[in-house]
């Protein structure tokens, strides 16, 4: 199976996160996460996403945010676990399918929330700066329906 979850990327961030939330965790303490402390890295080009609490490249529950500037697209792609998003600034554009389809986008405004069943297709697209909250069951896993839009396979 095919796992993209920007490689080098991801472990990092999960690293430094996962210092904090589970060391909080382990001590029943509370995870606080204020906006002027996020440590935002590149998930994908256009996307760029921090860890708030879990690890979302292991299994168990996880919480992140992905922040997209205006008119980034994300390929057909699908995930093995329920994927639970919540926009939290911006527009989501969503569709399903296995190809990017502009006119199958549908418009999920601030505060709309969205769950993807596990394995189903489907592509994005932000309208306006768009931060989204997501969370669910690891790992967290992108597999692309076209394995050439998959960015870690990609080409300096």
């Amino acid at each position: 199976m095919k796992r993209c979850i920007a490689a080098m990327v991801l472990p990092v961030l999960v690293s430094f996160y996962c210092l904090v939330s589970c060391a909080a965790a382990q001590n029943n303490a509370p995870i606080i996460a204020k906006p002027g402390g996020f440590k935002w890295a590149a998930l994908m080009p256009g996307v760029e996403m921090t860890v708030l609490s879990g690890d979302p490249s292991k299994t168990g529950p996880y919480t992140l945010r992905l922040r997209m500037p205006d008119g980034t697209k994300v390929p057909p792609h699908w995930h093995p676990e329920d994927e639970n998003v919540t926009v939290m600034r911006g527009s989501f554009l969503a569709g399903m399918g296995d190809k990017f389809d502009a006119a199958a986008l549908q418009e999920l405004p601030a505060g709309s929330y969205v769950m993807m069943p596990k394995e189903m297709h489907h592509f994005a697209q932000a309208k306006g700066e768009t931060v989204l909250q997501l969370h669910g069951s690891g790992p967290f896993v992108m597999n692309y329906v076209n394995p050439a839009d998959d960015p870690a396979k990609a080409k300096p």
